[in-house]
């Protein structure tokens, strides 16, 4: 785990439902908090209105984030693929030039964004990508190959940075921190799915766990059936910065 001080974190991304999840576990942490979401999303964050700073604007506008993430420890990122406009990139590439240089930098996204191509998807899942992205790019409402790009550029960073790309998720009660391997394939991470509120503990997590800078750990929720029946081999049971192998072994 880190020894350096988390006292000011930046969500960008702060108003939908994964990024009001990682408002609460960093207010639950103590962090002074300053949440990003475009303006007319000010409003869903109104339980935190008098505990967070909001900046309100689109979070690829670089002076927005240049803005927000004055001063911060650390930055979570939401990479949502809105629209055509290279929403995903252009905001991951804000908050990569302008994040204080020891900020520590955490972005999700989903499995299909490999770090190094060594993930085996299955091909439902291929499948279900393809169609995602042709019927998106029909009707002009997302970039899912973007979000692509966007984890591309953060991985030729030099920057402290972690990528948690996240299961189907679902809402219920926190079951813990999820487990996770480097790579999609692993039996560990069959069960492909993930609280909601656990996949922004990961996160906000990851901000003092320097084991996770430079990875891109796949997650899955810690009580789903692929993750309890490793148990018995201790890796559904260590704690975040012990990664997994597709071959079983801890690494």
């Amino acid at each position: 785990m880190s020894t350096d001080p988390m006292r000011k974190v930046c969500i960008v991304g702060a108003s939908g439902k994964l990024g009001q999840y990682m408002v609460r576990h960093a207010l639950d942490r103590g962090y002074e908090v300053v949440g990003v979401c475009r303006e007319r999303s000010v409003p869903k964050l109104a339980a935190y209105a008098d505990r967070i700073t909001i900046v309100p604007g689109r979070t690829n506008d670089r002076e927005v984030i240049r803005k927000a993430v004055a001063g911060c420890d650390g930055v979570l990122t939401v990479l949502v693929p809105w629209g055509v406009q290279q929403y995903s990139s252009g905001t991951a590439q804000a908050v990569l030039d302008h994040a204080d240089p020891d900020a520590r930098l955490v972005f999700s996204c989903g499995w299909h964004v490999s770090r190094d191509g060594e993930d085996q998807y299955s091909w439902r899942f291929r499948a279900g990508v393809r169609i995602v992205t042709w019927l998106a790019r029909l009707v002009r409402a997302v970039e899912i190959d973007d979000q692509v790009e966007a984890g591309r550029r953060v991985f030729a960073s030099n920057r402290r940075w972690t990528v948690v790309r996240g299961s189907d998720l679902e809402e219920g009660e926190s079951q813990g921190l999820p487990v996770w391997s480097r790579h999609v394939g692993d039996p560990i991470l069959v069960s492909n799915l993930t609280r909601r509120v656990d996949y922004a503990l990961f996160m906000v997590e990851a901000l003092t766990d320097d084991t996770l800078v430079h990875e891109a750990p796949a997650i899955v929720g810690r009580l789903s059936p692929s993750a309890l029946g490793h148990a018995g081999d201790g890796r559904a049971a260590e704690p975040a910065g012990n990664p997994t192998s597709p071959s079983g072994d801890v690494a």
